[in-house]
């Protein structure tokens, strides 16, 4: 065991912990903290009926529940683990950090006692995709790897497992990185584009959150940039360490140029050899070939042609009847859905979600050249719409393009498969959130997977 583990250890026993969140990421970790001897408290605003096994497996343990819309109200303890969906200046974390209490997380602490070199990823755009992919090359490296972050699994309970000779590969969100003290040794930044202003009172704090991911770097740090993204490339003014540059020029430690991409002297592989579509891919694998490193380019080329992309990510669910049905619903904001259509020619679009405060003006090029009709479902309806009826009023193309509004997903797929006909593709792309119906994309993805599954 590592020192600082077993000095975590030691500080927990019998310390007062309030965990603020009861979903399946803080399970794992009250049961960690429980096993370390520390009286906790778990807060949810769900009620205790709506919580379900999960509460009645926490009383079994002897956590003391607090539940409800005031799970806020008058929080306590030595330390306070808050879920990344809870900003750290709520009046009530302040004044609980006001009276004593040390405001922490899952990823924080996870971060200060982990042994093994760790990478992480963070952007606007394509962070999942890259982080599966630094993990799956590192694996065909014969690495051991553990995965998680904003994806995987929470890996603090799992701490005592990992070794200093393993890897770490985190996807990080603005909201985990929004208070982080710590940085990995490599970090990565895929691109940064308005998001999540819904939460994040500017672009500017998201983005101050997002530059979280390096600016706790050393000189040994490694800081993997687009030079393609302005955003991104702009980070390379805070860098400590080494900056890797990844894009279309050759003076680009990674670069995609004539179908092939370079790296560290040589050519790694033809960029037709990528299994997964789009040229946003092509930029996916140049930022995971950057944080690997030299020696990945054999392990990258077999990755390349054997992976086929993570679910509900331009994800082909059924062909009928000549008909391709793909589901996208990763895509929660304007940019992603702009970047998936640039994987087709035409194509019938569903979207539609939660409003992230962010403008939907830049769709509508997109829509007006890469969709023959739009089905719209949910809150954004109106601003999707909207953003074709702008530009075909500005430039006079797009205007022909038939929209309808729809009630539920289960007409919209309906009212779409009825349209297409052979050749066509159907796709769903939200640029929205999922919040307005479901828990997550993941569960706006498998709905529409069994929509069409069902035609």
């Amino acid at each position: 065991m590592n020192d600082k583990l077993a000095a975590f250890k030691a500080e927990m026993k019998d310390k007062r912990v309030t965990v603020l969140g009861i979903g399946i990421s803080n399970l794992p970790l009250i049961r960690f903290l429980s096993q370390l001897g520390a009286v906790i408290t778990a807060a949810d605003k769900r009620t205790e009926e709506q919580l379900g096994d999960s509460a009645r497996e926490l009383r079994e343990l002897g956590v003391v529940l607090k539940t409800g819309p005031e799970y806020l109200e008058n929080l306590d303890g030595d330390y306070i683990f808050k879920t990344p969906g809870i900003r750290f200046d709520v009046p009530q974390l302040l004044e609980a950090a006001r009276r004593g209490s040390v405001i922490t997380s899952e990823m924080e602490v996870f971060f200060e006692l982990c042994p093994a070199k760790t990478i992480a990823i963070t952007g606007s755009d394509g962070k999942t995709t890259t982080t599966t992919l630094i993990s799956e090359i590192l694996k065909k490296m014969g690495r051991t790897v553990h995965l998680g972050g904003n994806i995987g699994k929470p890996l603090l309970p799992e701490i005592e497992g990992i070794k200093e000779s393993d890897v770490a590969v985190l996807e990080l969100s603005s909201f985990q990185l929004h208070t982080m003290k710590r940085s990995p040794n490599v970090a990565v930044v895929t691109n940064m584009t308005p998001n999540h202003l819904d939460w994040h009172t500017s672009f500017e704090e998201y983005m101050d959150a997002k530059r979280n991911i390096y600016l706790h770097q050393d000189r040994s740090g490694v800081l993997v940039l687009n030079k393609a993204d302005e955003q991104s490339y702009a980070c390379r003014f805070g860098a400590k360490g080494e900056v890797r540059l990844f894009g279309y020029d050759s003076d680009c430690a990674v670069y995609s140029q004539g179908g092939s991409i370079y790296a560290f002297g040589g050519e790694v592989m033809k960029t037709s050899d990528i299994k997964i579509p789009g040229e946003h891919n092509v930029q996916n694998y140049m930022a995971a070939i950057a944080a690997v490193g030299p020696g990945c380019e054999a392990a990258t080329r077999e990755v390349a042609r054997e992976f086929g992309g993570v679910p509900h990510r331009i994800e082909l669910v059924r062909v009928k009847d000549g008909v391709r049905y793909y589901n996208s619903s990763i895509d929660s904001s304007p940019n992603r859905t702009i970047n998936t259509l640039k994987v087709f020619d035409k194509v019938i679009l569903i979207a539609g979600g939660k409003d992230k405060g962010i403008p939907y003006d830049s769709l509508g090029q997109s829509l007006a050249e890469k969709t023959k009709a739009l089905f719209l479902v949910g809150m954004t309806a109106g601003a999707i719409s909207g953003a074709l009826k702008k530009y075909a009023e500005k430039t006079g193309v797009g205007g022909d393009i038939p929209v309808t509004v729809c009630e539920n997903y289960e007409q919209a797929v309906r009212l779409a498969a009825d349209m297409a006909v052979s050749g066509d593709v159907v796709l769903m792309s939200n640029a929205s959130t999922s919040f307005d119906m479901f828990r997550n994309f993941e569960e706006r993805g498998n709905l529409f997977k069994r929509l069409v599954n069902e035609l």
